[in-house]
């Protein structure tokens, strides 16, 4: 999956300037490299551990790592060629927002790719999923990509892990556009709706807190089940 996805991104030249937003440990950045020179990758995340855990890891000790917001990206104008977001914006509180600044970060020309999950089309995980965190739909995405100002928006479907076959179910998407000088510029902050870090622990958000961990500890032995009953269905090669 993530080698379908990162090649949504074109990432054909080794010298190409890219950042990898939200990239947690490094599990995306790695396959990055496998075609960028890492010198010119920069790895940011809102995790300090994270990055160190990242750093860790002899392969991309020469990342450039950084703490930031991915919807306030600490990056001039025009300062990469390839932006790419794998298995975070489902964690975006604006993802919007984080759109834009891609589209901003990037010069005319480059391109993003955002790779992210879609909403489960069963009525029992979808509730599990709407519990635990963002979903967007398809046109969700194809909308942000466009309001941002990028063209020539694709949209790359991802199987399920799990999946019998190839198409046999959407599980994800890798969404790529192009930066054209025509992006609208983010909001500013004073123009955003701020987040509630402070937010008052309320019997209704302790059980929103609870039903989300659980929901979010479910898909985990979910998701080892399906992988395993599709390895064992007839003809499927283990």
């Amino acid at each position: 999956m993530r080698a379908r996805a990162l090649s949504a991104a074109q990432l054909d030249q080794p010298a190409l300037d890219t950042v990898d937003v939200g990239a947690g440990t490094g599990f995306a950045t790695e396959g990055v490299i496998e075609h960028v020179d890492a010198a010119r990758v920069t790895m940011l995340d809102q995790s300090a551990a994270q990055l160190r855990r990242a750093q860790a890891k002899p392969a991309l000790a020469a990342c450039r790592k950084l703490l930031g917001d991915a919807e306030d990206l600490p990056f001039p104008d025009d300062a990469f060629d390839r932006y790419v977001s794998c298995g975070s914006i489902e964690y975006w509180p604006d993802p919007e927002r984080a759109i834009r600044e891609a589209h901003r970060v990037l010069r005319p020309g480059g391109l993003a790719m955002v790779a992210g999950p879609l909403p489960p089309s069963g009525r029992a995980a979808r509730w599990l999923a709407d519990a635990w965190m963002l979903f967007p739909s398809r046109a969700d995405y194809v909308h942000w990509f466009e309001a941002a100002g990028f063209a020539d928006v694709r949209v790359l479907t991802l199987d399920a892990p799990w999946a019998a076959s190839a198409g046999d179910g959407a599980y994800a998407v890798a969404v790529a556009g192009r930066a054209t000088r025509t992006g609208a510029p983010a909001p500013s902050w004073s123009e955003a709706v701020p987040e509630r870090a402070d937010e008052p622990w309320t019997v209704r958000r302790l059980v929103r807190f609870a039903a989300g961990s659980l929901a979010g500890a479910l898909f985990i032995p979910i998701g080892i089940f399906m992988k395993l009953r599709a390895r064992r269905a007839p003809g499927r090669s283990p």
